[in-house]
């Protein structure tokens, strides 16, 4: 397998730093546009043989097909911002290769009832263009991340393995990371974050279909394992919702980010500035958007490994009657320690805990584990293989019900 990932930033070198020590792959190209951050991303990995670095310009689809082409791609990763999706999309149906992403095409709020109705959704336009993948015989996998992601893989775990009927799966999200030496260092995309935390909620119900509420809405208390502890989740738009009811059966499916009250506040007055913008505007002559000055202004995720300390954790709570006829809840995670993940990769907890994921299916695409064609997501494939090569990386998931977490081990047939 011939990979090509798009973005040399953080998680993109993440990506490069765990797949080195896997021997799915014959060669992986690292593009961006800058050519020196993809360069020092390659040099950094001493395995000239099976690395290499390229420029790249996401906006430039003929581009984008051409490089595919040229180098001989067998599949794409896109791992540069969401705006950027489409495009890169589009090139690699185009080229007939295998297209992975973390995050899918961007949403906008219905123009007359945005905290009611859908407008258009994440990933509309993606899986708009299903039936071109299936004629085409390439695949699609979009939102192979960890969340989402594993979330969605764990989800289906829930779904085949552990449960008779499932009331509700809610994604949630926590973390106990500290960035020394900042008042405010977000841990991933300010740009992304800020896009999935103050749009309109997306909820699905089994009666309802999708629909929406205002962001930040229906506060609970969620306990996250490991010694991260209660936090206050609440909920924002996020893939899971558009994804996993269109695979599993269930009544309700959210997703709940527990952020933490000083970020809350910090989005809510980015919001009453306006700086949460993408419209640009005229500044002194030049048009800029306001949440890209907001980005800018920050440090870049991946540089604060040295200075985090913490976990983070990932994990999908499912609720339901289990097989044994019982009621059941059962929290499906996993958890990134910032300690570990710096000793052994050099990369910080959350961009590595994302990029961990997109190596584990493109190995699973390789070995034949996982096959199919259009536009499908992670809750599409059969989870247990996943959950199993992850372990296999040493970076186990866990499953808590109401007792010590258990480490996941696959089911037996």
């Amino acid at each position: 397998m011939n990979i090509l990932v798009i973005g040399a930033g953080g998680v993109g070198t993440a990506f490069a730093r765990i797949a080195q020590r896997r021997d799915f792959f014959d060669r992986i190209v690292l593009a961006d546009r800058d050519i020196a951050r993809a360069t020092a991303s390659v040099e950094s990995l001493d395995d000239p043989d099976r690395f290499d670095a390229a420029y790249v310009d996401a906006t430039d689809s003929a581009a984008l097909v051409a490089l595919i082409r040229a180098l001989r791609v067998d599949a794409v990763l896109n791992a540069v911002d969401p705006r950027f999706v489409l495009t890169i999309f589009d090139a690699c149906l185009q080229a007939r290769a295998t297209y992975l992403d973390m995050a899918t095409t961007l949403s906008e709020p219905h123009p007359e009832l945005p905290y009611e109705k859908t407008g258009v959704m994440l990933a509309d336009r993606q899986f708009a263009g299903d039936e071109d993948w299936r004629r085409a015989g390439a695949l699609a996998l979009i939102g192979m991340g960890v969340e989402p992601g594993f979330s969605d893989v764990a989800a289906r775990y829930a779904a085949d393995h552990l449960f008779a009927e499932i009331d509700e799966i809610s994604v949630r999200d926590g973390a106990n990371l500290v960035v020394e030496g900042y008042e405010f260092a977000p841990t991933f995309s300010i740009w992304t974050t800020i896009e999935e935390c103050l749009n309109p909620a997306l909820v699905w119900e089994r009666e309802r279909g999708w629909f929406t509420t205002e962001p930040l809405s229906d506060p609970e208390m969620f306990e996250f394992p490991e010694g991260i502890g209660v936090m206050e989740c609440v909920n924002v738009e996020h893939e899971e919702v558009a994804l996993i009811p269109r695979v599993i059966d269930c009544r309700r499916v959210t997703f709940k980010y527990g952020l933490g009250t000083d970020f809350v506040a910090v989005l809510k007055w980015l919001h009453e500035l306006g700086l949460d913008s993408k419209e640009k505007i005229a500044v002194g002559g030049v048009d800029v958007a306001p949440r890209d000055v907001v980005a800018a202004c920050l440090p870049d995720p991946g540089t604060l490994g040295e200075r985090m300390t913490g976990k983070t954790c990932a994990g999908t709570f499912v609720t339901g009657t289990g097989t044994d006829g019982r009621p059941k809840a059962t929290y499906v995670y996993h958890v990134a320690d910032n300690e570990w993940t710096m000793r052994e990769y050099g990369s910080q907890a959350v961009v590595w805990q994302t990029a961990i994921n997109p190596v584990v299916a493109l190995e699973l695409l390789a070995r034949g584990d996982w096959k199919g064609t259009g536009v499908l997501g992670p809750e599409s494939f059969e989870a247990a293989p996943f959950l199993a090569l992850l372990t296999e990386y040493g970076s186990p998931p866990s499953i808590w019900e109401k007792t010590p977490p258990q480490l996941f081990s696959a089911p037996s047939s």
